[in-house]
């Protein structure tokens, strides 16, 4: 059964409150299942599964190992998935024992928010009630792109139905965001006041109700990046030609100067350029899917892309070069599976302890990033010599 999303959803959220008109662009796109889609409702019922075992009554070892055999059973379920789902729950469980008694918990609560979003409702991972304290911990089984739970406005939205469903019993005060990314590693907890969510849910009001009835106002963004219609939204295309025109007229060209840019102009412009690169990877996948659909796009056409040769029969031909006098061992190539595919194989928790020592991570290729980056920036020696390093290991 297909899942029920607001129109408004906590999950879009920060694309209809920075453009509201990307409800409309979007409304004409279908929605297109993935399989990290998948992989991740696995993962969250995995998830729920054990909470609901830890926090709530009617699950017994029995029946969680008849859910869990069932989990197992899917393609997208890998031994890693057990370890990480573990590391969410270790982290949900900390935090309710740190409370002197047993705070209250629930799982996958479908909380309502319409009272600052028209329809607006969603479902939250998990939240935890105690005294004047709420928290609110959002699972991200995905490995693409790291979320900080400051000024998350999923989260926010989760809190705001959160505090109108319980505010009759709770005096909430203090409210905990969390973001759980247990892959990448990524654990992020930002604490507000109650003040400060309700002023956040008074400031998105207007916002939510013009998106609701359809607006026209669009506008580019890192909001961009999630939006169904980004490939073919004029406003962006436009956005990204821009910068450049710009660039360009602003310049007082010195007719002795030399025709080089500096590092304060590639700066500027990498910067003013940040997102057309993807801009036009999504534009090339939207222009193939046009042409697949019989559609003609200006100047292209499809044509068969490179094929690689296959065999069809392995034992076959196997059977066909013993014959013709090569021994078999000579045929195979032993290798071991790549560290993603071990890991999954054994488990994130044994794999680190039955390989510790024969592991390491060395130090990563310097590359350039924005200032605001939360990494730590290279020490220019170091980076020299890392780079005389690598070029020394290319040489062997």
């Amino acid at each position: 059964m297909p899942e029920e999303h607001a129109k408004l959803s906590a999950s879009g959220s920060n694309r209809w409150i920075n453009c509201p008109g990307s409800i409309v662009l979007e409304s004409s796109f279908e929605e297109k299942e993935s399989e990290y889609a998948e992989e991740g409702r696995l993962a969250h019922s995995v998830a729920e599964l054990k909470l609901t075992k830890y926090f709530k009554k009617g699950i017994g070892p029995k029946k969680f190992k008849a859910q869990m055999d069932e989990f197992k059973k899917s393609p997208y379920w890998n031994k890693s998935m057990d370890d990480y789902t573990d590391d969410y729950f270790e982290f949900v469980k900390e935090k309710a024992l740190s409370y002197p008694d047993r705070p209250f918990v629930d799982v996958e609560l479908r909380v309502d928010y319409s009272n600052v979003a028209p329809e607006g409702f969603g479902t939250c991972d998990c939240v935890m009630l105690h005294g004047d304290e709420l928290s609110i911990i959002d699972l991200k089984y995905g490995t693409g792109v790291k979320v900080d739970a400051k000024d998350n406005s999923q989260l926010m939205l989760y809190a705001l139905g959160v505090y109108n469903m319980f505010s009759v019993i709770y005096d909430t005060k203090t409210i905990h965001l969390s973001i759980v990314q247990p892959r990448l590693g990524h654990f992020d907890t930002h604490t507000i006041g109650i003040d400060e969510l309700l002023a956040f849910g008074e400031r998105i009001k207007p916002i939510a109700l013009e998106a609701f009835n359809d607006s026209d106002k669009l506008a580019v963004g890192d909001h961009c990046g999630f939006c169904k219609a980004k490939s073919k939204c004029r406003t962006r295309a436009e956005a990204m030609f821009k910068p450049i025109e710009d660039h360009i007229l602003s310049k007082e060209v010195d007719p002795y100067e030399i025709k080089l840019l500096s590092s304060q102009e590639m700066g500027d412009l990498l910067m003013k350029l940040d997102g057309v690169v993807d801009w036009i990877k999504s534009l090339e996948a939207e222009a193939l899917a046009e042409a697949l659909a019989g559609n003609t796009v200006t100047g292209y056409k499809l044509v068969e892309g490179r094929s690689v040769r296959k065999i069809t029969d392995e034992a076959l031909a196997v059977s066909k070069l013993v014959s013709a006098g090569y021994e078999e061992p000579l045929l195979y190539e032993r290798k071991l599976l790549s560290m993603t595919n071990l890991e999954k194989l054994v488990g994130k928790k044994d794999f680190a302890s039955i390989l510790d020592g024969v592991i390491e991570k060395p130090p990563g290729k310097p590359t350039l990033v924005k200032a605001s980056d939360k990494r730590k920036e290279y020490v220019l020696n170091d980076a020299k010599s890392m780079f005389n390093n690598l070029d020394k290991e290319k040489e062997n």
